[in-house]
């Protein structure tokens, strides 16, 4: 493999919806897949293990003190990822069997914050099958703060990938300016945004980040249709009743660091994509623009962030 480029995996499949051990299974053989294509690193999307939280939009989930949406979340954090009970190791040791760097969307119930409530959390395991960062979701979007609690900036940090820095972000928080400024930063150029799953997240947003942070920016959506809720899911009629056929139709794609395609927002396709990145095309587009470095005034612009992982009790950690 050339020292100068770097070979990517974008996963772009459905979880089995709320089901722990079954999704990470499939993770599990999606790494596979791609390290018998080559490849040195694989993305995976938002809340992949156990599954986005598709029952709030279309079961009336902010109904107070209702049954129905207490068991629904009961049974969601039951299966929500515990990293300090070991529920990654199976993950981490197979990355570092196949060298290969894993980007992992999951649903966390961390120990530190009590053990109860929920993060959308991105986790970056390296090719040694260490985890090197934990980014939790810092504002979950509308209906999600009805089941995440807003993160904090303990994950805004960057890896080196072969010549590469690569950080990442979820959903909607790739919006935030200052988020992407943090990691634009630290160096970052190559950029992961995860998705839960949709066309219409990553067809605009992809490109604007690769122009603006003259990066690479992968994209990868999951998938998720009216035949993908497993038999067992809790209250599985009325998440039905109202549920449209496609809940998310993927989207995952690349962006070059000069805006341009290098894949196209791909829409109901399930399955492993691949790419090959050219580092050298990084510092090309950085001659005329570079976010954080000669095209950025620091003598009048400034951005402070609080890396501190929060805890609610001190003396814990």
């Amino acid at each position: 493999m050339s020292a100068n480029h770097l070979q990517v995996a974008l996963a772009q499949i459905a979880p089995i919806w709320l089901n722990k051990s079954q999704t990470l299974e499939l993770v599990k053989s999606c790494m596979h897949e791609a390290a018998r294509e080559g490849s040195e690193l694989i993305v995976f999307g938002e809340g992949l293990v156990p599954g986005y939280p598709w029952w709030l939009s279309i079961t009336h989930a902010s109904a107070w003190d209702d049954r129905m949406q207490k068991e629904i979340f009961a049974h969601y954090a039951r299966h929500a990822v515990q990293i300090e009970s070991g529920d990654l190791q199976e993950i981490q040791a197979l990355a570092k069997q196949l060298q290969l760097a894993v980007y992992l969307g999951i649903i966390e119930r961390p120990q530190d914050r009590g053990g109860h409530s929920l993060y959308c959390s991105l986790v970056f395991i390296d090719a040694h099958g260490q985890i090197q960062s934990v980014h939790r979701k810092l504002q979950p979007t509308y209906d999600e703060r009805l089941a995440w609690a807003p993160g904090d900036g303990n994950g805004l940090q960057v890896h080196s990938l072969k010549g590469f820095t690569v950080g990442g972000l979820n959903c909607w928080e790739n919006w935030m300016p200052l988020a992407r400024t943090a990691l634009y930063g630290l160096g970052e150029n190559l950029h992961i945004a995860v998705w839960p799953g949709a066309v219409r997240n990553t067809e605009l947003i992809t490109r604007m980040i690769a122009q603006e942070g003259r990066s690479f920016v992968i994209s990868v959506s999951s998938l998720m249709r009216k035949s993908d809720f497993p038999a067992d899911s809790p209250h599985l009629e009325e998440i039905l009743k109202n549920c449209p056929e496609v809940l998310a139709n993927g989207g995952s794609c690349i962006a070059g660091p000069d805006g341009k395609w290098i894949l196209e927002p791909r829409a109901d396709y399930e399955g492993l994509l691949y790419a090959s990145l050219d580092l050298n095309r990084i510092f090309e587009e950085r001659q005329n623009f570079d976010p954080t470095g000669h095209y950025s005034r620091p003598d009048v612009l400034e951005l402070r962030v609080n890396r501190e992982r929060q805890h609610s009790v001190k003396g814990m950690e």
